[in-house]
């Protein structure tokens, strides 16, 4: 540090490289013990960034990165969508259903990029902008189950009438971005997903992950 920098706002950033550079957050011990300052300091920091959506906690109490972090450039949300848009097309007209890609935003399943088939004659309308629980709808179970490790063996989540009466959803977390929890899925007007559509989700999850690394 030298007389031109502020150690609060030093410590701040620090934070948000800590918890950029994990995907499980970190609690307010493991913050103090990185940082080498007392938990009162961190709980300020935190506060503070929570005030502005840098930083989130969860229900058990580990902070992670905010969508706010997205917000400060205006540009970087638009590239996250522009990122994902090839491999959510494909995946779309592929399955003939709404693909879209989701993060996690608060406690809430925030979707930000959607494409729709052009070649059915009837799917979900679903937008880019909708919210719902996370713990309601495939999209959001899928991040729980790679949030808690208890993702199944194939890698994806599939849901029945959670979010919509009639509609099936299949989605696969995106692994292996720092910084962003999401997933990728589909949506569609079925009793029940077929069974080629899971594996092809997780494929298409992969990509976006890859594209946004």
């Amino acid at each position: 540090m030298t007389a031109e920098t502020s150690q609060t706002l030093d410590r701040g950033l620090r934070v948000l490289k800590l918890l950029a550079d994990t995907d499980h957050g970190l609690t307010v011990t493991e913050l103090s013990n990185r940082l080498g300052v007392n938990r009162t300091v961190v709980y300020r920091l935190l506060a503070t960034l929570e005030q502005h959506a840098l930083v989130r906690r969860d229900l058990g109490g580990r902070a992670r990165v905010g969508l706010g972090v997205l917000r400060l450039g205006r540009q970087v949300h638009p590239l996250v969508r522009e990122a994902a848009l090839p491999a959510l097309r494909s995946l779309a007209e592929d399955i003939g259903a709404t693909a879209h890609l989701t993060l996690v935003d608060g406690a809430e399943a925030l979707a930000v990029a959607v494409v729709e088939p052009t070649w059915t004659d009837y799917h979900v309308a679903y937008r880019a902008g909708f919210r719902h629980p996370l713990d309601r709808g495939a999209a959001g179970r899928a991040i729980l189950a790679a949030r808690q490790g208890e993702l199944t063996e194939h890698g994806f989540t599939l849901t029945h009438g959670e979010l919509e009466a009639g509609a099936s959803g299949a989605a696969a977390p995106l692994v292996g971005v720092t910084g962003i929890e999401g997933s990728v899925g589909v949506v569609m007007l079925a009793d029940a997903v077929p069974e080629r559509v899971g594996p092809r989700v997780v494929d298409a999850a992969r990509e976006v992950a890859d594209a946004l690394r």
